[in-house]
């Protein structure tokens, strides 16, 4: 394991006279190194060093950086370049002026380690305690409370192209699992409709021509689903984690007719889209529409201070799905 804390709570000197001679009225890095000294030590991230035999840069410095990036909404190339070439950066990070900083990749890797467990919460915790401690925080101020969209790293999929897409991933799955079971199951018209990426552009017949295709996938998916479930069937292939999606997104867009035929919902007759979700690969991912902007994915809610004379902080944030309306979670947070 990589494990090297360092303490960064002298800037160097040299550091230190080209800074202020750089920039005689400071920058809003160095007075956050200014004001609250070391934000963030080793010690208290020592879990978010690499363990799998790489260098390891400092989580103090790398979590630092990560806030100075979202202050001035950079890029990570970007963050790692203002650690390579600015002298304010490097004066807030304790560096010398030689120090070569980092490839722009650990940044991203670094933000994955930060969001297991309860690290990013840590890391929240930590810098609110520092603020409070300098005086820029101070209990039973005002605060405020937005929230803004968040886009899932998914391919955008119509409900057709989404029935198609979970019928392909159970598949897949169910051909790992037990390759033998599934061939049972196989129809020769298969291979063309779920062989690849399901992505359908305009379909032929108009709203008759979407229907028919898509009752077609009910029909195959149902057959999966109920092979699935018979008795005879291996019980471990019915709680696959993509069989299971299929099983949700069927209920979700069929339902059945009185004569006992599978049918497609009329987008009227769907469940809340709190309910439904938007791809097979990840089921947190829902459609919303907030004024002009309509997206697939999540809501962020950011609760910021607003006391007057005191800067603007950040002191809380919830991610939830996107058809979490603004006002739902304010009173829970504020009253938190």
């Amino acid at each position: 394991m990589s494990l090297r804390p360092e303490s960064f709570q002298r800037i160097p000197v040299r550091t230190v006279r080209t800074a202020w001679a750089a920039c005689p009225k400071g920058t809003p890095a160095m007075l956050v190194r200014d004001r609250l000294d070391v934000l963030f030590e080793d010690e208290e991230f020592a879990d978010l060093y690499p363990s799998d035999g790489r260098p390891g840069f400092s989580p103090g410095q790398l979590a630092l950086v990560s806030v100075l990036q979202f202050a001035e909404n950079l890029s990570d190339r970007a963050a790692a370049d203002a650690v390579r070439t600015r002298i304010d950066v490097k004066y807030a990070l304790g560096l010398e002026l030689e120090d070569p900083g980092f490839d722009y990749s650990v940044l991203s890797e670094f933000r994955a380690r930060l969001a297991e467990g309860d690290a990013a919460d840590r890391l929240l915790r930590v810098m609110l305690q520092r603020l409070a401690e300098a005086g820029l925080l101070k209990a039973g101020g005002r605060q405020r409370t937005d929230a803004t969209h968040v886009l899932a790293a998914v391919r955008t999929l119509s409900r057709l192209e989404l029935v198609g897409e979970s019928l392909r991933a159970a598949l897949e799955e169910l051909a790992e699992a037990d390759g033998d079971w599934l061939l049972t199951l196989i129809e020769p018209e298969w291979d063309k409709r779920y062989g690849r990426k399901v992505e359908i552009g305009k379909v032929p017949g108009g709203k008759a021509g979407v229907t028919a295709l898509a009752e077609t996938f009910g029909r195959d998916g149902q057959k999966v689903l109920a092979a699935a479930w018979a008795p005879d069937a291996p019980p471990r292939l019915r709680v696959l984690p993509q069989v299971e999606i299929l099983r949700r997104v069927w209920v979700h867009h069929y339902y059945w007719d009185p004569r006992g035929h599978l049918r497609w919902r009329d987008g009227h007759a769907l469940p809340p889209a709190s309910l439904r979700f938007d791809s097979p690969y990840d089921t947190d991912a829902h459609y919303c529409v907030k004024r002009d902007t309509a997206w697939s994915g999540y809501r962020a809610h950011f609760t910021e201070t607003c006391t007057a004379g005191l800067p603007e902080v950040v002191v809380h944030v919830a991610t939830t799905i996107a058809p979490v309306q603004d006002g739902e979670l304010t009173q829970k947070i504020h009253g938190g």
